[in-house]
């Protein structure tokens, strides 16, 4: 049994954070030609419409069709779809909806979703109006494996959210659909679907054609293409993030089984050979036995050679001093997905401050939240958890500010804004101000 060559620090060496950092950076050797492949193609679909779209199938996907209406799937077919899973697939698919709506009607409520509104003593009137989007893209990858959890997590917020019509892409290179992913979208209450991928499945939802609608906003994860085209069409429509390899960061006390903990490096490294697995643990003998561990499982999965490929290039073992310095090495990691694996998982939850999505408990895998748990599974990547949030159903609304001001409150306000637009030299401002004014 060959032993797979995992990369370890020490927090107390010298060059420690410089050699973090520079792990987590990723390859970016083909971004300029990924981009300028990109360019071209949203340019064509922009220009050509569903010509490009159709073009650019048969070339990507083998598909071979007369027109992008066959490229459609129709409600019968997504329900045709639903109705022929096994009892066990469908109801798994529906336990995972039912927690994935029921989680996000609850985010509807309390995350500030709703409009409101209060009054001065004037008679003015303040508050805010929240409106769903009215047409929503939803991009769902289908090319080396396909995925039903994202069809849920991208749509169903979305629903919950109030958007009128939902759009789902997927590619299905050479006219392979599944089943599952199909069964999603029905469930889901997805409004159209079509067989298309790529960063032309991209350009059609953001510029439309004659037969695939625009949209207003482009949500879901992609490969590089995917990727690229939504930081270029951004601007013209909204997009959610742009989604990079996936990551795991475990932060473990030691106490847990090195099996689970393998096995919880692996589920994020069998994504991608650039998906990046971290464990942070004080005891250095507990890391040695995760390694033993990585070796002695490694060779019974599946997708051995791209979990190997990951942890060799990407994944990283570290022993810190102790929990309380793995939670700052975390926060200055920022991960998509964050295990505790300890005791106290709660107690170290309390410091951290940056995470896509947080983990506690020895029981809870970052798997059930990929697929049932309730929570978005579409989280930020490449440290953005500093700045970003899971995708959710604030995600598919917009705030509008509401203002009635009272003759009273004209007076008062009047002034103010008077004076400061004088201050600002915009006189036409501060006029239209003072002729509301009682003389």
């Amino acid at each position: 049994m060959s032993a797979v060559n995992i990369k370890r620090l020490n927090s107390k060496d010298a060059e420690f954070k410089k050699v973090l950092l520079a792990s987590l950076s990723l390859p970016m050797a083909d971004d300029a030609a990924i981009d300028a492949a990109v360019v071209k193609i949203l340019a064509r679909v922009k220009e050509e419409g569903d010509v490009a779209v159709l073009d650019l199938t048969k070339q990507f996907d083998r598909l071979n069709v007369a027109s992008v209406e066959d490229l459609e799937i129709s409600r019968q077919e997504l329900e045709r779809a639903y109705q022929g899973l096994s009892l066990e697939q469908k109801n798994a698919l529906d336990t995972a909806a039912q927690r994935v709506r029921k989680y996000h009607e609850r985010q509807k409520i309390e995350a500030g979703c709703h409009s409101w509104e209060y009054e001065e003593t004037d008679g003015t009137r303040l508050g805010q109006k929240v409106t769903p989007l009215d047409r929503v893209g939803i991009y769902v990858p289908g090319g080396k494996a396909a995925y039903p959890s994202s069809v849920l997590m991208n749509a169903i917020p979305a629903k919950v959210a109030g958007v009128s019509e939902v759009i789902m892409v997927v590619p299905t290179p050479d006219g392979a659909r599944n089943p599952l992913v199909l069964a999603a979208a029905f469930l889901s209450g997805v409004d159209r679907v079509f067989t298309i991928g790529g960063a032309q499945a991209v350009a059609a939802l953001a510029y439309g054609t004659k037969t695939i609608p625009p949209v207003d906003k482009i949500v879901g994860p992609g490969n590089a293409y995917v990727a690229a085209a939504k930081r270029r069409v951004f601007g013209t429509v909204g997009i959610d993030m742009i989604a990079g390899p996936s990551e795991i960061l475990i932060l473990c006390d030691g106490s847990t089984n090195p099996d689970w903990i393998a096995m919880d490096l692996f589920s994020q490294a069998e994504h991608d050979e650039l998906a990046q697995s971290i464990l942070l643990c004080p005891d250095q003998q507990f890391i040695d036995k995760v390694q033993a561990s990585i070796n002695q499982l490694l060779p019974d999965m599946p997708r051995k050679k791209v979990i190997e490929a990951s942890l060799t290039n990407r994944a990283l073992l570290i022993q810190v001093q102790d929990m309380t310095q793995a939670c700052e090495i975390a926060n200055a990691i920022a991960a998509e997905h964050l295990e505790i694996c300890a005791s106290e998982p709660r107690q170290w939850a309390e410091l951290i401050r940056h995470a896509g999505a947080i983990f506690m408990g020895n029981y809870t895998s970052e798997s059930l939240g990929d697929y049932c748990a309730g929570p978005n599974h579409v989280l930020p990547t490449a440290r953005t958890a500093r700045f970003s949030s899971p995708l959710g159903v604030y995600d598919f609304i917009k705030r509008s500010s509401m203002i009635e001001v009272s003759e009273a409150g004209a007076q008062t306000l009047g002034s103010v804004a008077s004076t400061l637009a004088h201050g600002e030299g915009l006189t036409a401002h501060a006029r239209a101000a003072e002729m509301r004014l009682k003389k």
